[in-house]
């Protein structure tokens, strides 16, 4: 069982987790783990927060598939990751940048069983990746649902979901702008009647 794979206790044990940040706390794994679950925790205990949720989430997706498939993982060649990737893209129709990530996961999985002595060599060396676009091929909401997005965030109970949507939408700074800009970051530009902020001017120059 795929489950099995991911460290966790019983109830009542000393080492009870409850949630997967908890999980990955180094301390040793009894004796009775497989090889594959210690392959497991050492590739996950690199990661930490949310980074390491994601890892677990996309490593779990690739173990799922080879359960599904009666296939060991540490015995995995470089055609079955060929055919995860052809599962990903033709079943699952993922869009390269998912079938990218995930792979990505699954190599460095299989790096860290390298590094580890685990195996000696990795199956996804030569696997060939989706090629993945620079930039995003989505342009952007459209005047109507940026609208919606506007009118939705005006009724949030939480007067900083309107702010963010304003900022993000009508002055164009990314995320990591918006949530690190303060009241004084922000200036009018009385050349256009916009708004500017000098993260945008940077980014612009």
């Amino acid at each position: 069982m795929v489950t099995d794979v991911f460290p966790s206790v019983g109830p009542g044990s000393r080492l009870q987790m409850s949630t997967y940040e908890n999980v990955l706390v180094p301390i040793p794994l009894p004796p009775e783990s497989d090889t594959l679950r210690r392959a497991v925790a050492a590739y996950l205990a690199r990661f930490k927060g949310q980074s390491r949720v994601h890892t677990e989430s996309d490593l779990r997706a690739y173990l799922t598939w080879c359960s599904s498939h009666g296939l060991d993982p540490l015995t995995a060649q470089r055609p079955h990751l060929e055919l995860y990737i052809r599962w990903m893209q033709e079943t699952r129709r993922y869009k390269p940048s998912t079938v990218s990530r995930r792979i990505a996961v699954v190599a460095g999985f299989y790096r860290t069983c390298v590094i580890d002595e685990v195996l000696a060599h990795s199956p996804a060396e030569h696997v060939r990746r989706p090629n993945v676009p620079a930039e995003s091929p989505t342009l952007g909401l459209t005047h109507l649902q940026f609208e919606a997005m506007l009118a939705t965030a005006r009724a949030s109970a939480n007067c900083n979901d309107f702010a963010l949507v304003a900022m993000l939408g009508l002055l164009g700074l990314r995320i990591f702008e918006a949530c690190g800009a303060s009241i004084q970051d922000l200036g009018e530009n009385t050349a256009t009647g916009s708004c500017a902020s000098p993260a945008k001017a940077a980014r612009s120059s």
